[in-house]
């Protein structure tokens, strides 16, 4: 299994091979890494890709020290946005080191990898992005467990243009049902949040195979809603949890496709 070290490398180089540079945000309670392209000029509409869970855990029962992902999907995204208004968030603890790993406990991507202080911790370093471009409206982009934090937080403002999901994790109690895994203490749920969410524009990707979430999962989410509010999802023939988001990531940011309700 490669070292922190070795996914934090792996992951700068991703990013610098694109041009984009490390950004570092004091977020409240905890420091969050962002990628960003150097030449992105003020837009009215910013673009922010929110990672997913990463290396959570090394396996069933042991945490892992540090969750930065093996694989960035939600960074390889963002990279090849077609709208070139876009950039990159991590989650608490990934890509950080030293002092910039205040807070890193193991419960912030464990059982509380959405809890209160993570969203609010999210929802500031939107903000800082968001008045680092001069934007006025958001597009939340959120893969895996990065899609219940782009939901949580878009619950909490007022400057969502729209919010999309890739494989999102949008029902925190299905899942883990699902799973068979212990609830997640001290996480909020996005299905909870659908009275204040059913007023923000929303389409939500989801695999036909990808059986970490599911696309039942995603109808779980999409059933709080009233019928004549529920969100879009649009269910892709053939792709998983990993398989084959961004190689098709152009085409389906330029053109939805037709949605499966």
């Amino acid at each position: 299994m490669p070292t922190a070290q070795d996914r934090h490398v792996a992951a700068e180089k991703v990013a610098t091979e694109a041009g984009w540079q490390r950004l570092n945000l004091d977020a409240g309670t905890f420091a969050l890494a962002a990628f960003v392209p150097p030449h992105l000029a003020a837009t009215d509409t910013l673009t922010i890709y929110i990672e997913g869970d990463g290396l959570a855990w090394v396996n069933a029962y042991t945490p892992s020290l540090d969750p930065t992902p093996r694989n960035p999907l939600a960074l390889k995204l963002a990279l090849t946005d077609p709208h070139h208004h876009a950039v990159y968030l991590a989650r608490p603890c990934q890509y950080v080191d030293a002092a910039d790993r205040r807070n890193c406990s193991t419960r912030y991507w464990t059982n509380e990898r959405f809890a209160a202080a993570v969203i609010a911790s999210t929802d500031q370093a939107i903000t800082q992005l968001k008045q680092r471009y001069g934007a006025n409206r958001l597009v939340l982009v959120g893969y895996s467990g990065g899609g219940a934090v782009a939901a949580l937080t878009a619950a909490r403002r007022h400057d969502i243009a729209t919010l999309i999901t890739v494989a999102g994790n949008l029902d925190i109690a299905a899942w883990t049902s699902q799973q068979q895994l212990s609830p997640l203490s001290g996480s909020l749920n996005p299905s909870d949040a659908w009275p204040t969410l059913r007023s923000v524009p929303q389409l939500h990707y989801v695999g036909e195979r990808d059986n970490v979430i599911t696309p039942g999962l995603t109808q779980s989410y999409q059933h709080r809603f009233p019928r004549d509010q529920q969100p879009e999802i649009v269910i892709i023939p053939g792709f998983d949890h990993y398989c084959c988001w961004v190689e098709a990531w152009p085409r389906l940011m330029a053109k939805p496709a037709q949605s499966s309700n």
